[in-house]
């Protein structure tokens, strides 16, 4: 097979469809040697012959996608897209999180114009923009502490675990002989003592 592009997006599939009118045409190839050439079954090289011979070239070409029409113009769109681009507590929200709750009643506040929050999801991916998850951090996070303790405690610590005989945070290496939990191979000790004894 000698059609291969990387991603079936419209333009690859209407260039393929292109390609293999243009074989047709030159009427040299038999339709089952298009079909194994750019990579489709026989049937659809039989359906676009038709459509070829009926329409011509143009009937091959991509037709603008079906379906509703937007809501908003385009103009309206890159004016959303900037209040977006402000921020939430710029548009009156408690958080800087933008949902599509939260976008859906900023379009009908400003346009007018109501929007499921699910439809929003596609519509805003279509214009660049993808569903982004904050970091989580704690509300009472000090970032000055957080910033004197990896300074002052942090090199103590990480220094203490690498010193020879110390604790080890690795769980294959024992750091003493008397370490918890580990003991060397042989037999197994009776457990600790009772208190009942």
């Amino acid at each position: 097979m000698e059609w291969q592009p990387k991603r079936w997006t419209p333009a690859p599939l209407e260039e393929r469809r292109v390609v293999a009118a243009r074989l047709l045409r030159a009427g040299t190839l038999a339709q089952a040697e298009v079909a194994r050439r750019v990579g489709v079954s026989r049937v659809s090289v039989t359906r676009w012959k038709r459509r070829l011979e009926r329409e011509g070239l143009r009937g091959l070409r991509r037709r603008t996608a079906t379906g509703r029409p937007s809501r908003l113009r385009p103009s309206e769109w890159g004016q959303l897209l900037r209040v977006l681009r402000r921020g939430a507590l710029a548009a009156g929200f408690e958080t800087e999180r933008w949902t599509r709750r939260r976008i859906a009643a900023v379009v009908e506040r400003t346009f007018g114009v109501r929007y499921h929050p699910r439809w929003l999801g596609p519509a805003l991916r279509a214009r660049g923009w993808s569903p982004q998850v904050p970091v989580a951090r704690a509300r009472e996070r000090d970032d000055a502490l957080v910033a004197a303790w990896l300074q002052r405690d942090w090199p103590r610590i990480k220094g203490g675990l690498a010193a020879p005989g110390g604790p080890s945070s690795s769980s294959t290496r024992r750091g003493t002989a008397s370490a918890p939990g580990w003991a060397p191979p042989g037999p197994r000790s009776a457990g600790p003592p009772s208190s009942a004894g």
